[in-house]
This record gives C-alpha cells, sequence and structure tokens, in this order.
C-alpha cells in the first residue's frame, strides 16, 4: 500500500472493540486516512511526510520545530502513536533524531507499520502500553528535547494521565531546552482545557496555548495544542508560532492565559 498504492485496508483492535482503516487519500497524492471507529483519527503523506494534512499537527509541528535549530536531530517521545505522523515529520525535517513511541493498542501499532512503513533510515522504538507506566519505566536517565502527547480526544480523558503529577513526570524527561506538547481535543465549554492548563501550570516553569483563533471562544469543538517548557514561556515564540498559522491562529500564555486556568 505504501508509495502511492490504491487498495483499503482494515484491522479488528481488539482493546477497544473498534475497526481501523486505512485508505488512500482522493485529495492527496501520496496520501493516506487512518479511521478508528468510522473517525478519521490520523492523515498520512508517505510522499511528502514533512508535508502535514491536520491542521491541529501541523502546529504541533511548528513547536517542533521550534524545539532545536532548523535541521539538527532531536530526541523525541510519542505518548499515542496513531499513524505515527509526527514521528514521520521529525524525521523527514530532522534526520537521524531518535525516537520513541508508546501505543496501547498494539493491533493499532503493527496495522499502521504493516501497511505505512516509515521512511527508511528512521530510528524509532515502539512500545506497546499504558503511556504513564511506559513512561515510568524508561531508563531513569533518559530525557528527551520533545514530548508529545497525543491520547486526549474529548473532554473524557483518563484520570491518571490527566493530572498535574504526570506532567511533572513527564517534564523529569526533558532535556533544559525541552518541550512537552499535549494535544487537547475539548467540547464548547473548554472544560478539559482548563483543567489540562491548570495541571501543566503547577508542572511546568512555561505554559503556552495555541490553536485557531475561534477555540478559545468556546463557540465550537475543536482542538487547542498546550506546550510546557522547563524555563520561562520564551515571548518570541508567540509571535512565531501565531506567524506560521495555520490562519487564524492565537497563542496564549502568561497571564492571557490565566482566564483558561481553573
Amino acid at each position: 500500500m505504501a508509495g502511492g498504492g490504491s487498495t483499503s485496508a482494515s484491522r479488528f483492535l481488539r482493546t477497544t472493540g473498534q475497526h481501523a482503516t486505512i485508505e488512500p487519500d482522493a485529495f492527496t497524492a501520496g496520501g493516506y486516512v487512518l479511521s478508528i471507529g468510522g473517525a478519521e483519527q490520523s492523515h498520512v503523506n508517505v510522499d511528502r511526510p514533512e508535508e502535514i494534512f491536520y491542521e491541529y499537527l501541523r502546529r504541533i509541528g511548528h513547536l517542533v520545530d521550534l524545539a532545536a535549530p532548523s535541521g539538527e536531530p532531536i530526541k523525541a517521545l510519542h505518548l499515542g502513536a496513531g499513524a505515527l505522523t509526527l514521528a514521520r515529520y521529525i524525521q523527514a525535517t530532522r534526520p537521524g533524531s531518535v525516537q520513541s513511541a508508546v501505543e496501547l493498542e498494539r493491533e493499532l501499532l503493527d496495522f499502521v507499520l504493516r501497511h505505512l512503513p516509515m521512511p527508511d533510515g528512521t530510528n524509532l522504538t515502539t512500545v506497546i502500553g499504558d503511556a504513564r507506566e511506559a513512561l515510568g519505566a524508561l531508563d531513569p536517565g533518559l530525557t528527551f528535547d520533545v514530548i508529545i502527547l497525543d491520547i486526549f480526544s474529548g473532554p473524557e480523558a483518563p484520570a491518571h494521565i490527566a493530572t498535574g503529577g504526570f506532567y511533572r513526570e513527564a517534564g523529569e524527561r526533558l532535556g533544559p531546552e525541552g518541550i512537552l506538547i499535549v494535544n487537547v481535543g475539548d467540547e464548547p465549554a473548554l472544560t478539559l482545557v482548563r483543567s489540562q492548563v491548570a495541571a501543566m501550570r503547577g508542572a511546568m516553569a512555561g505554559v503556552g496555548a495555541v490553536a485557531e483563533a475561534g477555540m478559545f471562544d468556546g463557540r465550537y469543538p475543536g482542538n487547542i495544542i498546550l506546550a510546557g517548557t522547563r524555563g520561562p514561556w520564551p515571548e518570541s515564540w508567540t509571535a512565531e508560532l501565531t506567524a506560521r498559522g495555520p490562519h487564524p491562529a492565537r497563542v496564549l500564555a502568561g497571564v492571557d492565559l490565566d482566564p483558561y486556568s481553573d
């Protein structure tokens, strides 16, 4: 399938009891869509992995771009693998990076790697298990430049992960200039976003939120990306992320983020 084929594939996922499918994207050459339970979950462009289709993933990609000088290899940990879109992006933009991915659903990871294999030269270690347990089981001296959490998919979130304790554990795994990036999908009331801003602020020295500008008005469901740093939030990042889009983009940090912290 990889590399421009046109055949669809499906796999039953025992952990969730749902079916996963990978189908060609009719609108993107080399593009494939991973769906779970009939809902689109990830998009991969195997021909141009540096091009990210989904808006929220592009915003995460821009944060990864700020983690180190352009093109410099990094160490990245993905908690929640999906179709490994961001792992592919990091390999394409930062060749030589060392990456690890944790996924609870064994059949999903096997399914994705079989039908959409990683690019040649990718250094990726995969782990099947719970994100927090896998984090705690890592070598005590191992740190990362970027940790990406992409597990939350709505107002309900795993209680043992959506806490300040988890964010403190993750923060301890970051290098001095490291970034913890969390994708929060939420409903208009932004209940989960507010709780996670508060939890991250209690664990990280700097916290910023990035999203489509209207998301912060609480008018419709969508994704807000939270980013935590071990030092103060870099002021230059606010302007940089706003300029990079996708537009209209809005970045909140410091006192501007106070209304979204429970």
